[in-house]
């Protein structure tokens, strides 16, 4: 089998070239099992069946992107919620986003997935 092109690093602001599937360099894909390894599965972090039937009645009343008007998929947190119960089912914290929408608002906020801190 052919080997796989070089890519970019997709860490922002990494530059090295790397051939790995997820495309993360090799320093960068230790980092990102390390941060997964302690992270709370998405039932532990509050995103259970009661939230699943709360998104679908959400999305029903909200069906479009807050911010471009495309059919809305996810129910945003404004306000990171932290693990503050309260804040997580805090309605007036709640915002319908496509999920183009919704990783944007992720990225900008935090500065990428899987970012500590």
């Amino acid at each position: 089998m052919p080997a796989r092109f070089k890519r970019e690093c997709r860490k922002n602001g990494c530059h090295t070239l790397t051939s790995n599937a997820n495309g993360y360099c090799d320093e960068h894909q230790s980092e990102l099992y390390r941060y997964d390894e302690k992270r709370l599965n998405s039932c532990k972090r509050g995103y259970d069946a009661k939230w699943r039937k709360y998104r679908r009645w959400f999305l029903e009343r909200h069906p479009l992107c807050n911010i471009c008007g495309a059919p809305a998929t996810v129910v945003d947190h404004i306000v990171p919620h932290k693990g503050d119960k309260e804040l997580f089912w805090d309605i007036n914290n709640h915002q319908a986003l496509c999920k183009h929408c919704h990783d944007v608002k992720t990225v900008r906020e935090d500065g990428g997935f899987g970012k500590k801190g």
